[in-house]
């Protein structure tokens, strides 16, 4: 199966982002709607993965501070192919504006995942919406993601 990704802006994409989202974050993982749309979606940069069939299956966003968050990815769809499609583009957008690393907050069973792709932990362990976390980064000289999970 073939997928492509395009970079979106919010204010064009918000139904679109906004659906994808509350499927996957509110309905499946019960976040609330409250703490899974922010502040920061109107200023991030964001993009839609999308299926042969052009149904958006996948999005993602990268704050102007270079934090990756907000992958959701509908449940019939998580396969490697797509979250590496996703991850292509938003590294895309981060060396297209110049970041020189870039953030995920994973959760805790992802740690050793994400040091084995270059990733180094940053700070404390902390809660996010009743998920405990671990900030981790890479320089985006360095980026190469073989697997994925583990992240919001």
């Amino acid at each position: 199966m073939t997928f492509r990704a395009k970079s979106v802006d919010w204010k064009n994409a918000k139904d679109k982002l906004t659906q994808l989202r509350e499927k996957v974050f509110v309905c499946e993982w019960r976040i609330p709607r409250e703490v899974e749309f922010d502040q920061q979606d109107p200023q991030s940069f964001h993009v839609l993965v999308m299926d042969e069939k052009h149904n958006a299956i996948a999005t993602g966003r990268i704050t102007p501070k270079g934090e990756v968050g907000r992958i959701a990815v509908v449940s019939r769809c998580r396969q490697t192919q797509v979250y590496q499609t996703l991850f292509d583009a938003l590294m895309k957008i981060a060396r297209k504006h110049q970041f020189s690393a870039v953030t995920v907050q994973c959760e805790l069973d992802g740690i050793i995942d994400y040091q084995q792709q270059g990733f180094r932990p940053v700070g404390s362990v902390f809660m996010d919406a009743g998920i405990a976390r671990q900030r981790m980064t890479i320089p985006v000289k360095k980026y190469r993601i073989n697997h994925l999970r583990y992240i919001h």
